[in-house]
Protein backbone atom coordinates (compact mmCIF):
# COMPACT_ATOMS: atom_id res chain seq x y z
CA UNK A 1 0.00 0.00 0.00
CA UNK A 2 1.05 3.72 -0.36
CA UNK A 3 3.52 4.90 2.42
CA UNK A 4 4.29 1.56 3.38
CA UNK A 5 7.79 -0.20 2.72
CA UNK A 6 8.85 -3.07 0.89
CA UNK A 7 11.89 -5.36 1.69
CA UNK A 8 13.40 -7.95 -1.00
CA UNK A 9 15.49 -10.59 -0.08
CA UNK A 10 18.54 -12.15 -1.79
CA UNK A 11 19.28 -15.38 -1.60
CA UNK A 12 22.65 -16.23 -2.84
CA UNK A 13 23.28 -19.72 -4.32
CA UNK A 14 27.06 -19.53 -5.59
CA UNK A 15 29.51 -22.71 -6.82
CA UNK A 16 33.15 -21.75 -6.47
CA UNK A 17 35.54 -23.71 -8.85
CA UNK A 18 38.11 -25.20 -7.05
CA UNK A 19 41.20 -22.70 -6.60
CA UNK A 20 39.34 -20.20 -8.23
CA UNK A 21 39.94 -16.43 -6.63
CA UNK A 22 36.48 -14.98 -8.47
CA UNK A 23 34.21 -13.29 -6.34
CA UNK A 24 30.81 -12.67 -6.61
CA UNK A 25 29.06 -9.29 -6.67
CA UNK A 26 25.45 -8.82 -6.36
CA UNK A 27 23.88 -5.96 -7.84
CA UNK A 28 20.16 -4.79 -7.71
CA UNK A 29 18.75 -3.31 -10.84
CA UNK A 30 15.67 -1.29 -11.78
CA UNK A 31 15.36 -2.08 -15.09
CA UNK A 32 18.39 -1.15 -16.90
CA UNK A 33 19.42 1.28 -13.37
CA UNK A 34 22.02 -0.32 -11.48
CA UNK A 35 20.80 0.43 -7.80
CA UNK A 36 23.03 -1.20 -5.62
CA UNK A 37 26.61 -2.98 -6.45
CA UNK A 38 28.22 -5.46 -3.33
CA UNK A 39 27.31 -3.34 -0.27
CA UNK A 40 27.67 -0.13 -2.14
CA UNK A 41 24.60 2.62 -2.90
CA UNK A 42 24.90 3.71 -6.34
CA UNK A 43 21.25 5.18 -6.64
CA UNK A 44 21.03 8.60 -4.85
CA UNK A 45 17.31 8.15 -4.46
CA UNK A 46 17.02 7.62 -0.63
CA UNK A 47 13.87 5.52 -0.63
CA UNK A 48 16.58 2.32 -1.71
CA UNK A 49 18.98 0.99 1.12
CA UNK A 50 20.68 -2.07 1.55
CA UNK A 51 19.38 -3.88 5.38
CA UNK A 52 20.92 -7.22 7.06
CA UNK A 53 23.25 -7.60 4.45
CA UNK A 54 22.23 -7.73 0.85
CA UNK A 55 18.21 -7.30 1.47
CA UNK A 56 16.91 -4.27 -0.54
CA UNK A 57 14.70 -2.27 1.45
CA UNK A 58 11.99 -0.08 -0.68
CA UNK A 59 10.21 2.80 1.58
CA UNK A 60 7.24 4.88 0.34
CA UNK A 61 5.98 1.98 -1.63
CA UNK A 62 3.79 3.85 -4.27
CA UNK A 63 0.45 1.77 -5.78
CA UNK A 64 0.83 -1.58 -6.86
CA UNK A 65 -0.89 -2.60 -10.32
CA UNK A 66 -1.18 -6.33 -11.00
CA UNK A 67 -2.60 -7.54 -14.25
CA UNK A 68 -4.75 -10.77 -13.95
CA UNK A 69 -4.85 -12.28 -17.60
CA UNK A 70 -7.49 -14.62 -18.36
CA UNK A 71 -6.55 -17.63 -21.10
CA UNK A 72 -10.00 -18.39 -22.77
CA UNK A 73 -10.11 -21.62 -24.95
CA UNK A 74 -11.26 -21.38 -28.28
CA UNK A 75 -14.75 -21.50 -29.55
CA UNK A 76 -15.71 -21.40 -33.02
CA UNK A 77 -18.65 -20.61 -34.95
CA UNK A 78 -19.10 -21.75 -38.87
CA UNK A 79 -20.68 -19.53 -41.55
CA UNK A 80 -23.17 -21.20 -42.65
CA UNK A 81 -24.68 -22.22 -39.51
CA UNK A 82 -25.44 -25.35 -41.01
CA UNK A 83 -22.11 -26.42 -42.38
CA UNK A 84 -23.43 -27.00 -45.72
CA UNK A 85 -22.48 -24.63 -49.00
CA UNK A 86 -24.18 -24.83 -52.33
CA UNK A 87 -22.81 -22.58 -55.24
CA UNK A 88 -22.86 -22.74 -58.81
CA UNK A 89 -20.50 -24.18 -61.40
CA UNK A 90 -17.93 -21.35 -62.29
CA UNK A 91 -19.30 -19.33 -59.59
CA UNK A 92 -17.74 -19.08 -56.11
CA UNK A 93 -17.89 -19.56 -52.56
CA UNK A 94 -16.91 -18.25 -49.50
CA UNK A 95 -16.51 -20.57 -46.19
CA UNK A 96 -16.17 -18.93 -43.04
CA UNK A 97 -15.32 -20.01 -39.28
CA UNK A 98 -14.98 -16.90 -36.64
CA UNK A 99 -13.38 -17.70 -33.96
CA UNK A 100 -12.77 -16.41 -30.47
CA UNK A 101 -10.88 -17.30 -27.45
CA UNK A 102 -7.77 -15.80 -25.49
CA UNK A 103 -4.92 -15.82 -26.89
CA UNK A 104 -6.89 -14.78 -30.54
CA UNK A 105 -6.55 -18.76 -31.93
CA UNK A 106 -5.15 -19.26 -35.48
CA UNK A 107 -7.20 -20.58 -38.27
CA UNK A 108 -6.21 -23.32 -40.42
CA UNK A 109 -8.28 -24.65 -43.36
CA UNK A 110 -8.46 -28.35 -45.47
CA UNK A 111 -10.15 -30.53 -47.06
CA UNK A 112 -11.22 -33.52 -46.18
CA UNK A 113 -10.23 -36.68 -48.00
CA UNK A 114 -12.61 -39.49 -48.17
CA UNK A 115 -10.72 -42.81 -46.94
CA UNK A 116 -7.20 -40.74 -45.37
CA UNK A 117 -6.69 -39.12 -42.16
CA UNK A 118 -7.47 -35.78 -41.62
CA UNK A 119 -3.37 -35.04 -40.69
CA UNK A 120 -2.61 -35.89 -44.84
CA UNK A 121 -5.25 -33.73 -46.37
CA UNK A 122 -3.12 -30.51 -47.05
CA UNK A 123 -3.21 -26.85 -46.00
CA UNK A 124 -5.29 -24.78 -47.94
CA UNK A 125 -5.12 -21.30 -46.35
CA UNK A 126 -5.04 -19.15 -43.00
CA UNK A 127 -7.65 -17.03 -41.61
CA UNK A 128 -11.23 -17.00 -40.94
CA UNK A 129 -12.41 -17.08 -44.88
CA UNK A 130 -11.71 -19.85 -47.53
CA UNK A 131 -12.06 -18.47 -50.80
CA UNK A 132 -13.49 -20.67 -53.72
CA UNK A 133 -13.21 -19.27 -57.04
CA UNK A 134 -14.35 -21.02 -60.94
CA UNK A 135 -16.24 -23.61 -58.93
CA UNK A 136 -15.70 -27.06 -60.54
CA UNK A 137 -16.89 -30.12 -59.31
CA UNK A 138 -13.69 -31.08 -57.56
CA UNK A 139 -14.18 -28.46 -55.41
CA UNK A 140 -16.92 -30.31 -54.06
CA UNK A 141 -16.35 -32.29 -50.72
CA UNK A 142 -15.67 -31.81 -46.73
CA UNK A 143 -13.98 -28.99 -45.83
CA UNK A 144 -12.31 -28.34 -42.59
CA UNK A 145 -11.68 -25.14 -40.26
CA UNK A 146 -9.35 -25.90 -37.09
CA UNK A 147 -8.69 -23.19 -34.46
CA UNK A 148 -5.91 -23.15 -31.80
CA UNK A 149 -4.79 -21.26 -29.26
CA UNK A 150 -3.06 -23.68 -27.23
CA UNK A 151 -5.85 -23.17 -24.34
CA UNK A 152 -7.50 -26.36 -23.50
CA UNK A 153 -11.25 -26.98 -24.02
CA UNK A 154 -14.38 -24.88 -22.69
CA UNK A 155 -16.69 -26.12 -20.19
CA UNK A 156 -20.07 -26.33 -21.25
CA UNK A 157 -22.47 -23.37 -19.38
CA UNK A 158 -26.04 -25.14 -18.93
CA UNK A 159 -26.62 -28.26 -17.74
CA UNK A 160 -29.84 -30.01 -18.69
CA UNK A 161 -32.04 -31.73 -16.37
CA UNK A 162 -35.62 -32.22 -15.29
CA UNK A 163 -37.69 -33.02 -11.75
CA UNK A 164 -37.11 -35.40 -9.82
CA UNK A 165 -33.52 -36.15 -11.56
CA UNK A 166 -30.17 -35.13 -10.29
CA UNK A 167 -28.11 -32.30 -11.68
CA UNK A 168 -23.80 -32.55 -11.34
CA UNK A 169 -22.02 -29.62 -11.28
CA UNK A 170 -17.72 -29.60 -11.84
CA UNK A 171 -16.06 -26.10 -11.80
CA UNK A 172 -12.38 -26.38 -11.37
CA UNK A 173 -10.47 -24.05 -9.02
CA UNK A 174 -6.47 -22.97 -9.60
CA UNK A 175 -4.94 -20.92 -7.09
CA UNK A 176 -1.39 -20.46 -4.83
CA UNK A 177 -2.33 -20.60 -1.96
CA UNK A 178 -5.45 -22.80 -2.37
CA UNK A 179 -8.71 -20.55 -2.36
CA UNK A 180 -11.66 -20.72 -0.27
CA UNK A 181 -14.49 -21.24 -2.30
CA UNK A 182 -18.47 -21.69 -2.19
CA UNK A 183 -21.26 -22.06 -4.05
CA UNK A 184 -23.93 -18.78 -5.38
CA UNK A 185 -27.63 -19.80 -6.90
CA UNK A 186 -28.58 -16.35 -8.41
CA UNK A 187 -26.09 -14.61 -6.67
CA UNK A 188 -27.17 -15.84 -3.47
CA UNK A 189 -24.83 -17.82 -0.84
CA UNK A 190 -25.93 -21.65 -1.62
CA UNK A 191 -26.19 -24.02 1.80
CA UNK A 192 -25.65 -27.80 1.94
CA UNK A 193 -29.07 -29.71 2.53
CA UNK A 194 -30.73 -33.29 2.05
CA UNK A 195 -30.58 -33.20 -1.36
CA UNK A 196 -27.58 -30.88 -1.67
CA UNK A 197 -24.50 -31.75 -1.15
CA UNK A 198 -20.80 -29.83 -1.74
CA UNK A 199 -17.60 -31.99 -2.25
CA UNK A 200 -13.92 -30.54 -2.78
CA UNK A 201 -11.19 -32.80 -4.08
CA UNK A 202 -8.08 -30.98 -4.67
CA UNK A 203 -8.91 -28.12 -7.17
CA UNK A 204 -12.16 -29.79 -7.89
CA UNK A 205 -14.87 -28.51 -6.46
CA UNK A 206 -18.50 -30.47 -6.81
CA UNK A 207 -21.86 -29.47 -6.74
CA UNK A 208 -24.30 -32.53 -6.58
CA UNK A 209 -28.50 -31.78 -6.46
CA UNK A 210 -30.21 -34.81 -5.76
CA UNK A 211 -34.05 -35.04 -6.95
CA UNK A 212 -34.07 -31.85 -8.41
CA UNK A 213 -37.04 -29.36 -7.58
CA UNK A 214 -38.28 -26.17 -9.33
CA UNK A 215 -36.81 -24.15 -7.39
CA UNK A 216 -33.29 -25.90 -8.50
CA UNK A 217 -33.08 -24.22 -11.47
CA UNK A 218 -30.89 -21.02 -12.42
CA UNK A 219 -27.53 -19.88 -12.29
CA UNK A 220 -25.11 -21.29 -10.32
CA UNK A 221 -21.63 -19.85 -9.87
CA UNK A 222 -18.57 -20.50 -7.61
CA UNK A 223 -17.96 -17.31 -5.38
CA UNK A 224 -18.85 -14.36 -7.57
CA UNK A 225 -17.64 -14.85 -10.51
CA UNK A 226 -18.79 -13.63 -13.61
CA UNK A 227 -19.28 -16.61 -15.89
CA UNK A 228 -22.05 -19.01 -14.40
CA UNK A 229 -23.47 -22.18 -15.37
CA UNK A 230 -27.09 -22.55 -15.92
CA UNK A 231 -29.34 -25.74 -14.12
CA UNK A 232 -32.64 -25.59 -16.56
CA UNK A 233 -35.50 -27.64 -17.42
CA UNK A 234 -36.12 -26.18 -20.75
CA UNK A 235 -35.76 -28.72 -23.88
CA UNK A 236 -32.41 -28.97 -25.27
CA UNK A 237 -31.40 -27.46 -28.89
CA UNK A 238 -32.94 -29.18 -32.05
CA UNK A 239 -30.64 -32.03 -33.52
CA UNK A 240 -31.25 -32.35 -37.38
CA UNK A 241 -31.36 -36.34 -38.16
CA UNK A 242 -32.54 -35.75 -41.95
CA UNK A 243 -30.04 -36.42 -45.08
CA UNK A 244 -29.50 -32.81 -46.49
CA UNK A 245 -30.72 -34.25 -50.33
CA UNK A 246 -34.32 -35.13 -50.56
CA UNK A 247 -35.85 -38.18 -52.65
CA UNK A 248 -38.49 -36.44 -54.60
CA UNK A 249 -38.36 -32.77 -56.31
CA UNK A 250 -41.32 -30.98 -54.49
CA UNK A 251 -41.33 -33.02 -51.02
CA UNK A 252 -38.79 -33.45 -48.13
CA UNK A 253 -39.53 -35.05 -45.06
CA UNK A 254 -37.29 -32.59 -42.07
CA UNK A 255 -36.68 -34.96 -39.18
CA UNK A 256 -34.82 -33.58 -35.89
CA UNK A 257 -34.43 -35.02 -32.23
CA UNK A 258 -34.83 -32.45 -29.26
CA UNK A 259 -33.77 -33.59 -25.84
CA UNK A 260 -37.01 -33.09 -22.94
CA UNK A 261 -37.19 -34.25 -19.88
CA UNK A 262 -41.15 -33.04 -19.39
CA UNK A 263 -43.12 -33.94 -22.12
CA UNK A 264 -42.89 -31.07 -25.47
CA UNK A 265 -45.77 -29.19 -25.75
CA UNK A 266 -45.16 -26.63 -29.05
CA UNK A 267 -42.72 -26.93 -31.63
CA UNK A 268 -42.33 -24.29 -34.36
CA UNK A 269 -40.48 -24.47 -37.50
CA UNK A 270 -39.47 -21.52 -39.99
CA UNK A 271 -37.80 -22.78 -43.35
CA UNK A 272 -37.09 -20.46 -46.87
CA UNK A 273 -36.11 -20.60 -50.09
CA UNK A 274 -32.29 -19.38 -51.02
CA UNK A 275 -31.77 -17.96 -54.31
CA UNK A 276 -28.16 -19.01 -55.67
CA UNK A 277 -26.31 -17.02 -58.46
CA UNK A 278 -22.85 -17.47 -59.51
CA UNK A 279 -21.21 -15.49 -56.40
CA UNK A 280 -23.98 -15.00 -53.68
CA UNK A 281 -26.99 -16.52 -51.85
CA UNK A 282 -30.04 -14.59 -51.17
CA UNK A 283 -32.62 -15.64 -48.68
CA UNK A 284 -36.36 -15.12 -49.34
CA UNK A 285 -39.19 -15.16 -46.72
CA UNK A 286 -39.58 -17.26 -43.89
CA UNK A 287 -42.62 -19.74 -43.50
CA UNK A 288 -43.79 -20.20 -40.03
CA UNK A 289 -45.12 -23.77 -38.93
CA UNK A 290 -46.56 -24.43 -35.99
CA UNK A 291 -45.98 -27.85 -35.47
CA UNK A 292 -47.99 -30.89 -33.21
CA UNK A 293 -45.98 -31.89 -30.33
CA UNK A 294 -45.20 -35.48 -30.60
CA UNK A 295 -47.32 -37.61 -27.97
CA UNK A 296 -45.07 -38.61 -24.90
CA UNK A 297 -42.68 -41.11 -25.56
CA UNK A 298 -41.44 -41.74 -22.06
CA UNK A 299 -37.54 -41.33 -23.09
CA UNK A 300 -35.51 -38.50 -23.14
CA UNK A 301 -35.00 -37.89 -26.64
CA UNK A 302 -38.44 -36.90 -28.87
CA UNK A 303 -38.04 -37.28 -32.53
CA UNK A 304 -39.91 -35.53 -34.72
CA UNK A 305 -40.78 -35.76 -38.39
CA UNK A 306 -42.61 -32.94 -40.47
CA UNK A 307 -43.47 -33.65 -44.86
CA UNK A 308 -42.72 -30.54 -46.67
CA UNK A 309 -44.99 -29.88 -49.45
CA UNK A 310 -44.87 -27.71 -52.74
CA UNK A 311 -41.16 -27.11 -52.72
CA UNK A 312 -39.25 -25.83 -56.18
CA UNK A 313 -37.37 -28.60 -57.63
CA UNK A 314 -33.79 -27.96 -57.51
CA UNK A 315 -33.48 -25.54 -55.13
CA UNK A 316 -31.49 -24.93 -51.61
CA UNK A 317 -33.92 -24.43 -48.58
CA UNK A 318 -32.89 -23.90 -44.94
CA UNK A 319 -35.04 -24.29 -41.38
CA UNK A 320 -34.84 -23.44 -38.05
CA UNK A 321 -36.53 -24.93 -34.86
CA UNK A 322 -37.65 -24.13 -31.55
CA UNK A 323 -39.38 -26.06 -29.06
CA UNK A 324 -41.02 -25.72 -26.10
CA UNK A 325 -42.07 -27.82 -22.66
CA UNK A 326 -43.80 -26.63 -19.40
CA UNK A 327 -40.25 -24.43 -18.16
CA UNK A 328 -40.34 -22.65 -21.29
CA UNK A 329 -38.91 -22.35 -25.11
CA UNK A 330 -35.50 -23.46 -25.81
CA UNK A 331 -32.71 -21.94 -27.97
CA UNK A 332 -33.30 -21.80 -31.52
CA UNK A 333 -31.19 -24.61 -33.72
CA UNK A 334 -28.58 -23.97 -36.01
CA UNK A 335 -29.59 -23.30 -39.54
CA UNK A 336 -29.96 -26.58 -41.29
CA UNK A 337 -29.72 -26.75 -45.54
CA UNK A 338 -31.26 -29.19 -47.72
CA UNK A 339 -31.60 -29.33 -51.79
CA UNK A 340 -34.36 -30.67 -53.71
CA UNK A 341 -33.86 -33.14 -56.54
CA UNK A 342 -34.25 -32.02 -60.65
CA UNK A 343 -34.43 -28.26 -62.11
CA UNK A 344 -32.22 -27.13 -64.46
CA UNK A 345 -28.94 -27.74 -61.58
CA UNK A 346 -28.33 -31.14 -60.78
CA UNK A 347 -26.33 -32.28 -57.69
CA UNK A 348 -25.05 -35.25 -57.40
CA UNK A 349 -25.70 -37.92 -54.22
CA UNK A 350 -21.66 -37.91 -53.89
CA UNK A 351 -21.35 -34.80 -53.06
CA UNK A 352 -23.49 -34.82 -50.27
CA UNK A 353 -23.37 -36.35 -46.69
CA UNK A 354 -24.78 -35.83 -43.44
CA UNK A 355 -21.78 -36.88 -41.82
CA UNK A 356 -21.30 -33.15 -40.76
CA UNK A 357 -19.96 -31.71 -36.75
CA UNK A 358 -17.83 -30.22 -34.85
CA UNK A 359 -14.89 -31.99 -32.45
CA UNK A 360 -12.72 -31.43 -30.27
CA UNK A 361 -8.83 -32.08 -31.34
CA UNK A 362 -7.13 -34.72 -29.64
CA UNK A 363 -4.51 -32.32 -27.97
CA UNK A 364 -7.49 -30.79 -26.23
CA UNK A 365 -6.35 -27.12 -27.22
CA UNK A 366 -7.87 -27.02 -30.91
CA UNK A 367 -11.59 -27.46 -32.02
CA UNK A 368 -12.30 -28.19 -35.56
CA UNK A 369 -15.32 -27.99 -37.93
CA UNK A 370 -16.28 -29.76 -41.26
CA UNK A 371 -18.40 -27.33 -44.03
CA UNK A 372 -20.00 -29.02 -46.82
CA UNK A 373 -19.89 -27.40 -50.15
CA UNK A 374 -21.46 -29.15 -52.94
CA UNK A 375 -21.60 -27.70 -56.78
CA UNK A 376 -24.65 -27.62 -58.92
CA UNK A 377 -24.11 -28.53 -62.15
Amino acid sequence: MEGSYLILAALLIAARAQNSRSSLVLLWRRGPAVLTAASLMVTRDERFRLVDGYNLQITDVGPQVHTVEVLVPPSVRPAPESRHAAARRGGAAVLECRAAGNPVPSVTWHKLPCCVPQNASARLGEGPQLQLARLERRHSGRYACTVDNGVGPAIRSWVHTGEGFRAELLCTVLADPPAEVSWYQNSFPLSASERVTMAARGNNHTLLIANVQPEDFGNYSLGRARQHVEVSGRPGPARFTSPPLARSPRQYTLAFAVDSYPPLDELRLLYRQLAINESFQQPGRWHDVVLAAPAPAGALTHRVAHELRSLQPGAVYEAIVQAKNRYGWNEVSDIFQFHTLGGPHAVHADELSPNFSSATNHRLTASTIALLLYTLA
